[in-house]
């Protein structure tokens, strides 16, 4: 696993991030119970080894040597015990659209908290914004929910999604437009950036409910529903019989990014992609069918034709 990454300026942000919580977003659960989302304690020595050999049989093993290539894969099959593995988790690089996710994720949290209304035209506005990746519609949520707050609700206590003790994780530093980024990420200077871990524990929460509450998480399940682009895990996944996704990707110039939840055959499981490599499109691509054996059995697919 990736391992926690403690330095001088990993400890500045901390401090930040400390601070940030006093925009009071809400714990979780109001029993303190656990942390939500941990993976990290669930890491799965066959899976890894899976991981690991699949991605050195498609040449993909200097990239990873070079931090060029990080993937989660954690089956969440059992909720209660998912199974974890990762090459470079903690590594954050920037990740394009991908990060939209915490857009609506900010939207979704100051909708549960009655200060943004889920009308016709922010729904509307917010499918657009994940399954066909407008970036007008991004930078309509983000100011509608306030630039700094979704960096503020990344970074609480609730969510910790962007956590300087894990080397960052999800963040939205500028608008989908031109201009200049308002607030970069205090560790890596990324105006929109990403760690496979964080990414993959966003997906792990939605799905154990614990990120809105249930009306507002079938809702945003349903917003991340029928991707519009067909390209990296979708099309690598496109022959794998019975799959449902739940997906947001992003790419710009070398940087290649793609996240899923995958429903299939009874089994349920998270991928996560980010390259920083021209071919890093392909790279998804080819890694996705691969990695979606490790956790779907060929004989339950052969079954289901």
């Amino acid at each position: 696993m990736g391992g926690y990454r403690i330095t001088v300026k990993s400890l500045a942000a901390l401090l930040l991030s400390l601070l940030v919580c006093a925009w009071g977003v809400p714990d979780a659960r109001a029993d303190g119970a656990g942390d939500p989302g941990s993976l990290r304690e669930y890491y799965d020595p066959g899976l890894q080894e899976g991981l690991q050999r699949e991605l050195e049989r498609l040449g993909l093993g200097p990239a990873l040597a070079a931090e060029k290539l990080c993937v989660a894969l954690v089956d969440i099959t059992d909720l209660a015990a998912p199974r974890v593995a990762e090459i470079n988790g903690d590594t954050m690089l920037y990740a394009a659209s991908l990060p939209k996710i915490a857009i609506l994720l900010g939207a979704f949290v100051e909708a549960e908290r009655g200060r943004l209304a889920l009308d016709a035209e922010n729904r509307a506005s917010l499918t657009r914004m994940i399954r066909v990746s407008s970036n007008p519609d991004a930078t309509r949520m983000l100011n509608l929910v306030g630039k700094r707050r979704v960096n503020a609700i990344l970074q609480s206590e609730r969510y910790r999604l962007y956590d300087p003790l894990v080397n960052g994780g999800l963040w939205v530093g500028k608008e989908y437009a031109q201009g200049v980024a308002f607030q970069r990420d205090p560790l890596h200077n990324l105006s929109h950036g990403a760690t496979a871990m964080q990414v993959a524990r966003f997906y792990y929460m939605l799905e154990a409910g614990d990120l809105v509450n249930p009306r507002l998480t079938r809702e945003m399940k349903r917003m991340l529903g029928q991707p519009g682009i067909q390209h990296k895990f979708v099309r690598g996944l496109a022959d794998r019989p019975g799959i449902k996704m739940y997906r947001k990707s992003g790419s710009w110039e070398r940087w290649h990014a793609d996240s899923v939840l995958v429903e299939a055959q009874g089994r349920k499981y998270i991928m996560v992609g980010l390259a920083e490599d021209p071919r890093g499109g392909e790279w998804l691509a080819a890694m996705a069918p691969r990695l979606h054996d490790l956790i779907v059995p060929t004989r339950l697919a052969a079954n289901s034709r």
